[in-house]
């Protein structure tokens, strides 16, 4: 499948990369198409209607709120639409692609190394799709990764998890690379030894079924130093703050009355 990509920003970038294949991609004249042609590729096109004929598929990576005017442009000469813009969805797109076949995704960033989580809205009741497109799309996505199918209604949960996810490990490491430099390691071996451990206990957790209690047990002792660590952290609020910010992601304007 030939996609065309219309947008250049951070996720488009981070999905070409994570696929590797030349890319045919479209912007507002920002050069960051180009740049991206030039790093992998492909052909980068200065009208949007032009690249959709040049295409199997078009990956709508443009901001939410352009959907209605790039859907004037090319509804009806598109032959697929995979949308991968947040907070839109699967009845926007339809309405916005009367007769054509949409896909509702969300990818994180980590994509880009092919370490990536994709969500992927189950269509609606209505949604008539071909199953072998639909196969077909969702290979190419686990090329980045993994995909996950959930409830169209659970979108917003999960990407408050994964969407944003990345974000948080990164503060997560920072906060804790930051601790360690205090206590004498240089800031080059605390990034390294803090980014393996994090890569480390994904992985073991992954290995153990997802008991994360578990995983701790095997590493705290009673009384010991992980037993007081693991104190101080439940004493800070580490656990209401994650249920704060992802509160705050799925309810943007307050939790509902």
């Amino acid at each position: 499948m030939k996609l065309g990509l219309i947008g250049a920003g951070n996720m488009a970038r981070a999905m070409a990369r994570g696929w590797g294949d030349p890319v045919f991609v479209s912007d507002t004249g920002s050069g960051r198409a180009q740049a991206l042609v030039d790093e992998l590729g492909g052909q980068a096109f200065s009208s949007n209607i032009e690249l959709t004929q040049s295409v199997d598929a078009v990956v709508l990576c443009h901001k939410p709120y352009h959907l209605e005017p790039v859907a004037k442009e090319i509804s009806g000469t598109a032959k697929a639409v995979i949308s991968v813009l947040g907070g839109t969805r699967n009845a926007q797109l339809q309405a916005a692609y009367p007769g054509t076949p949409v896909f509702a995704l969300m990818p994180n960033t980590p994509v880009e190394v092919r370490q990536g989580v994709v969500v992927y809205a189950e269509p609606e009741a209505d949604q008539i799709l071909d199953p072998a497109l639909e196969r077909e799309v969702l290979e190419l996505f686990a090329r980045l990764g993994r995909v996950a199918t959930v409830p169209e209604r659970l979108l917003n949960a999960a990407t408050a998890v994964t969407g944003v996810g990345p974000a948080y490990q990164a503060l997560l490491a920072e906060a804790q690379v930051d601790a360690a430099v205090r206590h004498g390691l240089s800031q080059a071996l605390a990034a390294e030894l803090v980014t393996a451990t994090m890569s480390g206990s994904a992985a073991l957790i992954e290995a153990r079924g997802y008991d994360t209690l578990r995983v701790r047990r095997e590493v705290t002792s009673p009384g010991g130093s992980t037993a007081r660590g693991l104190e101080a952290l439940e004493q800070a609020g580490v656990r209401s703050a994650f249920h704060d910010a992802i509160d705050a992601v799925v309810w943007p304007n307050g939790r509902p009355s």
